[in-house]
């Protein structure tokens, strides 16, 4: 349902790019060196969001075999059978039954082929990503209900057992909230407890500081704010990555470190969209 996505083959190809083309740091140690100036030439942090089993289960091996560092930012309330949002929508349309999907407010989905279902699945989380949240859980249990007969699955998320078995694999663990809202489109108390509170739970589970912080979805402005950044810098954390595009300098604000998406399906292409981030032509 996501093609772009790499599958085990390919991010071993992509990783074995990687550790060739850049100085790969942990992102705990790439922090300490920017605010040093003292980062070495190509120096790269390989980050995942979320806390999806696959980080564990196929990622981390990976990694391992290729040598390289990698941090992991997982909203904690989805751990142990959780299942966020987006990925119900997902599974929703990709075990619907018939040919059309019909959901009143939400339209009506042709999905007679692949293509189709991909179209369906990309307008459902277009319209429902910035609903509130109660409003967005209901939408998505209608859209669930009205699609499948079956249980969706619960193990896309990672158990607490897998969250320390990265950890003991040297993967660093950040925050990355509890519910993973949007902190611009929820009142500021609750965005402080998701912040604090996805951190104290990773820390019950590792028993060890987190001290990095991943915003949800994550553009600069339109996802979080200043108030946020407040928040993450108050509650005692070293460092927080927006999914803005851009590369970190010497004074590039700690709290809102830019980062690149590299999903291509070539080597070639890969270098030519990480050199357009580079020079703020994406």
């Amino acid at each position: 349902m996501l093609p772009e996505e790499p599958d085990a083959i390919e991010f071993s190809r992509r990783m074995k790019y990687v550790a060739r083309a850049f100085n790969v740091l942990p992102l705990t140690e790439a922090v300490e060196r920017l605010q040093q100036d003292d980062l070495p030439a190509a120096a790269a942090s390989i980050t995942f969001d979320d806390g999806y089993a696959d980080n564990y289960r196929v990622a981390m091996p990976i990694l391992k075999e290729h040598g390289l560092a990698a941090t992991v930012f997982i909203a904690s309330g989805f751990l142990n059978g959780g299942r966020m949002w987006n990925d119900t929508i997902i599974e929703s349309v990709r075990r619907a039954r018939g040919d059309t999907l019909n959901l009143d407010e939400f339209g009506t989905h042709s999905l007679r082929n692949f293509d189709d279902r991909r179209r369906a699945v990309n307008v459902l989380l277009t319209r429902l990503k910035y609903l509130p949240g109660d409003e967005r859980e209901a939408a998505v249990l209608k859209i669930a209900v009205s699609a499948v007969d079956g249980p969706l699955p619960v193990d896309l998320m990672m158990s607490s057992t897998e969250v320390r078995g990265l950890a003991a694999g040297g993967i660093d663990i950040g925050a990355h909230t509890i519910n993973h809202p949007i902190l611009a489109r929820v009142a500021s108390a609750e965005a402080r407890q998701e912040i604090v509170g996805g951190r104290d739970a990773l820390e019950a589970i590792l028993d060890k500081h987190v001290t990095l912080f991943a915003y949800p979805n994550g553009q600069p402005t339109r996802d979080f704010g200043d108030e946020h950044v407040d928040m993450v810098r108050e509650a005692g954390f070293a460092a927080a990555v927006t999914t803005g595009y851009g590369v970190a300098r010497s004074g590039t604000d700690l709290y809102r470190l830019p980062r690149f998406t590299p999903w291509d399906r070539s080597n070639f292409r890969f270098g030519v969209r990480l050199a357009q981030n580079a020079l703020g032509m994406l």
